[in-house]
């Protein structure tokens, strides 16, 4: 197997003592995983971010075996990861991502619309300008995985993206992250509590 090609990470988990297993969502393949040696080193902690824009290489001699990756950093959301509110966007959105998606199955509009919305995210004044590209992500998910759902208006008022969010919720849990829920649920409810304080 060889794969090369853009991809988001979506989560890193730590492997050994200097390894990483990343998982990234790619347009054409979908999610694919991948050990990254020395991924927890000084030269790769900056790229093994979720939510990193990166340029892919996965090996492997057969399709049962786990790739090695090699990551090349294009471009990094870690300057963002230190204001609540982008941080705990592009942390919901990564987790949600990669806790519900099977592995090898290509999502394109769930790759464009990732992408959009990190950029949205990093890119935008304040989270007015991304909250219409989040809730829109969660809702597309839910329909590209079968569950169907209301897609949000793009001219929504913020309150109702937010009521929206919040009705959002239960579905996810449900169909979504069933067996997962915990940890990521915790992190949508962080991000949740944060955009409330919008319209307080």
């Amino acid at each position: 197997m060889h794969i090369s090609a853009p991809a988001i990470l979506i989560a890193a988990q730590p492997h050994g003592e200097t390894a990483v297993i990343a998982r990234l969502l790619t347009e054409d393949h979908g999610v694919v995983a991948g050990y990254v040696a020395g991924g927890r080193g000084r030269q790769l902690r900056p790229v093994v971010i979720p939510g990193n824009l990166v340029e892919v290489e996965l090996r492997a001699k057969s399709d049962s075996q786990l790739p090695f990756a090699r990551l090349e950093l294009v471009e990094s959301r870690g300057p963002f990861l230190t204001e609540p509110l982008p941080a705990a966007a592009i942390g919901w959105a990564t987790a949600l991502t990669a806790a519900a998606l099977p592995e090898r199955n290509p999502y394109p509009n769930l790759y464009s619309a990732l992408a959009g919305m990190l950029d949205a995210v990093c890119k935008a004044p304040s989270a007015r300008g991304w909250v219409t590209a989040l809730v829109r992500y969660e809702a597309l998910l839910l329909r590209e995985l079968g569950y169907g759902g209301a897609i949000p208006p793009t001219e929504a008022e913020l309150e109702a993206l937010l009521d929206f969010f919040a009705a959002q919720g239960p579905s996810i849990r449900r169909y979504l992250l069933a067996d997962r829920q915990g940890d990521v649920m915790a992190a949508r409810e962080r991000l949740r509590e944060r955009l409330g304080r919008m319209i307080r």
